[in-house]
């Protein structure tokens, strides 16, 4: 019996727990669900609800007129929101494994954003600290989410172009950033592990090369010292070029008013 239970929690077949929050994080029925919602205590993912603004959902004049917005401003509008965001989270929280924002329009999934840290200590960390944040002029509210598998959570018919449910899928509708954003946010990442590596690798061989020289190396060594030095000085410039960069992103963040 214990075996047939442990097989369908999480389905269809499951009469106590909630396949739609366990599989999405998310349920139309909200507090008001015959099924139970298990929120998980640990997690790698955290959800922020509501917090994407579609300003296609918004753009109305004001004699109720909608307004027109055109796809590059939309993905432009879009691209801002996501970099800001992604940003933010891996700076002040932890490395981000994945980031995902809900085009759907139900009251549960609209504008939800599911943040996937490589650590479930930074997930933690960050839905302690973003409860007490706001961002667009509204609070934050932040929760671990026991979505880890986005692929089981997505609405497969939209990722072919065939839902037929449209915004109202119970099934996550993610929206898309553009190739560039992508190749930025991403491969920095990526570099930077290589170049963590690297860096690792280099010390290592200079520490064996160091434990051969032996004693009469010294001199040489001392040299060689002199020349890392220079190295560093070099590095020490690359660190000034990175300080600035964050700079100018946090006064961006700060005449933007969001976070």
């Amino acid at each position: 019996m214990a075996e047939y239970l442990a097989s369908i929690f999480g389905t269809e077949k499951d009469k106590v727990n909630c396949s739609f929050y366990f599989k999405i994080g998310a349920c139309r029925h909200g507090d008001r669900c015959s099924r139970l919602h298990n929120k998980p205590t640990f997690s790698q993912t955290i959800a922020l609800l509501n917090i994407y603004r579609n300003p296609q959902n918004s753009a109305q004049s004001a004699d109720g007129l909608t307004c027109a917005i055109s796809d590059m401003e939309m993905q432009e509008h879009y691209d801002e929101f996501f970099e800001e965001v992604f940003t933010e989270m891996e700076e002040k929280y932890g490395e981000v494994e994945e980031m995902n924002v809900c085009d759907n329009l139900g009251d549960h999934l609209v504008g939800n954003v599911y943040v996937k840290f490589r650590y479930e200590e930074d997930a933690e960390k960050a839905v302690i600290d973003l409860n007490n944040r706001w961002f667009n002029g509204q609070p934050i509210h932040a929760e671990l989410s026991p979505v880890t598998d986005f692929r089981e959570a997505c609405c497969r018919q939209y990722e072919m172009g065939e839902c037929t449910r449209g915004g109202f899928c119970n099934f996550m509708h993610l929206k898309p950033i553009s190739r560039e954003l992508r190749r930025e946010l991403y491969g920095r990442r990526r570099k930077g592990r290589h170049r963590s590596r690297s860096q690792s690798r280099e010390r290592r061989s200079r520490s064996r090369d160091r434990g051969r020289g032996g004693g009469g190396g010294g001199g040489g060594g001392g040299g060689g010292g002199g020349g890392g030095g220079g190295g560093g000085g070099g590095g020490g410039g690359g660190g000034g070029g990175g300080r600035d960069r964050e700079r100018r992103r946090s006064r961006d963040r700060e005449r933007s008013g969001r976070f």
